[in-house]
C-alpha cells in the first residue's frame, strides 16, 4: 500500500517537474528557435529584417510538446524541418465558380503594386501615433487601461496565428480580411485541397476562408494548453510579427451596411434587419425570409442602421457584431504592440511591403482589390440624411479608432 502511494506521489512530482521544465525550456531555449524569423525583432537596420531562410519553418507548439514528452526528455533532434519552397505561380484570375469574386470583379491592373520608398517612414509614423495615444492619459476610451491578462479569451478570437512563419494577424471585417485570411491559410498550410496545401490565395473557396475551424486563433489556446495558454500567448506576442489592417471608421460602416443589408443575407436579415425594421421603421409583421422581404421592398435603411448603433439597448443585448465593432475592441492595440499597421486606403502598397518584410513575397502575392470598393468620397452622400446630432454621437462611438489609427476627424460631417 505504501509502495503504491509512493509510486503515485513520484508520478505526480515527476509530471509537475516535467511541466516546469517544458515551460522553462520554451521560455529560454525554445523561443530562440523563433528569433531568426521574428521579422520585427529590434534592433535592425532600416529596410532589413532578420527572418528565417525561406525553406525553413518552425514546428507548432503541439509538435514540440509531443516530441519532448514522448521521448522522456531525451534529445529528439532539431525542431526545424526542411520544406520545399513553393515557386511563385502566376495565377492571374480568380477560380471560376467562386460566385462573389466573379460578381464583384477584381481590378487586376493593380496586381503588382509599387512599394513606396517612404514605407518605412510611414510605418514608423503609424506605430508612433498608436503608441502615443495609448500612453496619453488624457485620451480615454473603454478597455484602454486593462492589461492583456484582463482580456477574456472570447475577445481574442480575431488573432490568427501562423507558427510556420512566426506571424500573428488580427483580422478586421470589411478591411480586406477575406483575402488576408486566405494568405494566412496559404502560409500556415492549414487547409488542404485533395491532400495538397493551397498555394494560391484565390483558389481557396470563400466558405472555407471564414470557417473558424480553419484558423488557429488565440481563443483556442485555452482548450489546447489550459492554464499555460496565456504564458504561450505572451511568448508568441513577444517573438512573432504582429500586423493588422484598418480603414476609415465611417467608410467601414458604409461598407458593412452595403454588404449585409443591401444584399440578400438570410442570417443578417433574421438577426439584425427584422429587429431594426420593427424598432425604427414601425413594422409589426415582417416576412420570415430575406427574399420575401426584398420582393416586398422591405429593407433596412442606412438611417435605421445608425439608430441601431446609437441605441443603448443594442450593447446591453449583445456586443456589436464584428462587422461594425470598433477595431480597438477587436484587436486590442493598446495591449498588443503591433509591428505593422496597414490601411485599406493604401492596401496594394502596404500589402506588397508587408509580404516583402515577412520574406514570403516569393511564395505568393496579395490578391488585387475589388473594383467597386466603397470609396471615402461617398461619406457625405451617405450621411446627408443622417441628423447632425446622430453623426456627432456616432463619431464619439468610433472616436478611438479615428484617433489611434491616424484618421482625420470628419469635420464636414460634424458641423452644420
Amino acid at each position: 500500500m505504501t509502495r503504491a502511494r509512493l509510486f503515485r506521489l513520484s508520478v505526480v512530482l515527476g509530471s509537475v517537474f516535467m511541466i516546469l521544465l517544458i515551460i522553462v525550456y520554451w521560455d529560454n531555449v525554445g523561443t530562440a528557435h523563433f528569433y531568426l524569423h521574428t521579422s520585427f525583432s529590434r534592433p535592425h537596420a532600416p529596410g532589413t529584417l532578420p527572418t528565417a531562410t525561406q525553406d525553413e519553418d518552425v514546428s507548432d507548439v503541439d509538435e514540440f510538446l509531443e516530441k519532448l514528452l514522448s521521448s522522456g526528455l531525451r534529445q529528439t533532434g532539431p525542431l526545424h524541418r526542411k520544406t520545399e519552397q513553393a515557386p511563385l505561380q502566376g495565377s492571374s484570375k480568380p477560380v471560376l465558380g467562386n460566385l462573389e469574386e466573379n460578381v464583384r470583379g477584381y481590378d487586376w491592373s493593380t496586381r503588382v503594386a509599387r512599394v513606396s520608398l517612404d514605407q518605412e517612414k510611414l510605418q514608423a509614423e503609424r506605430r508612433k501615433t498608436l503608441q502615443e495615444f495609448c500612453a496619453n492619459s488624457s485620451f480615454a476610451f473603454p478597455t484602454k487601461e486593462r492589461s492583456f491578462d484582463d482580456i477574456p479569451n472570447y475577445e481574442l478570437n480575431h488573432l490568427i496565428v501562423d507558427d510556420r512563419h512566426g506571424i500573428i494577424y488580427c483580422y478586421v471585417p470589411k478591411v480586406a480580411c477575406t483575402n488576408w485570411k486566405r494568405v494566412m491559410i496559404v502560409l500556415s498550410e492549414s487547409l488542404l485541397d485533395q491532400g495538397i496545401p493551397y498555394r494560391q490565395p484565390l483558389d481557396i473557396p470563400r466558405e472555407h476562408v471564414h470557417n473558424s475551424s480553419t484558423h488557429l486563433t488565440f481563443n483556442k489556446f485555452w482548450r489546447r494548453y489550459g492554464k499555460f495558454s496565456r504564458h504561450l500567448m505572451k511568448i508568441k506576442l513577444k517573438k512573432y510579427t504582429k500586423f493588422l489592417f484598418v480603414r476609415d471608421p465611417f467608410v467601414r460602416l458604409i461598407s458593412a451596411f452595403r454588404s449585409k443589408f443591401e444584399l440578400e443575407n438570410e442570417e443578417f436579415y433574421r438577426r439584425f434587419a427584422i429587429p431594426m425594421l420593427k424598432l425604427y421603421s414601425n413594422h409589426t409583421s415582417l416576412p420570415t425570409s430575406v427574399s420575401e422581404a426584398f420582393r416586398a421592398g422591405l429593407k433596412v435603411s442606412f438611417s435605421d442602421f445608425i439608430q441601431y448603433l446609437l441605441d443603448p439597448r443594442t450593447e446591453k443585448m449583445a456586443p456589436f457584431n464584428e462587422h461594425w465593432r470598433q477595431v480597438y475592441r477587436l484587436c486590442h492595440p493598446c495591449q498588443i504592440d503591433y509591428d505593422f499597421v496597414g490601411k485599406l486606403e493604401t492596401l496594394n502598397e502596404d500589402a506588397a511591403h508587408l509580404l516583402q518584410l515577412l520574406k514570403v513575397d516569393r511564395l505568393l502575392r496579395f490578391p488585387p482589390s475589388y473594383r467597386n470598393r466603397t470609396a471615402s468620397s461617398w461619406e457625405e452622400d451617405w450621411f446627408a440624411k443622417i441628423p447632425l446630432a446622430w453623426r456627432q454621437q456616432l463619431y464619439k462611438l468610433y472616436e478611438a479608432d479615428f484617433v489611434l489609427f491616424g484618421y482625420p476627424k470628419p469635420e464636414n460631417l460634424l458641423k452644420d
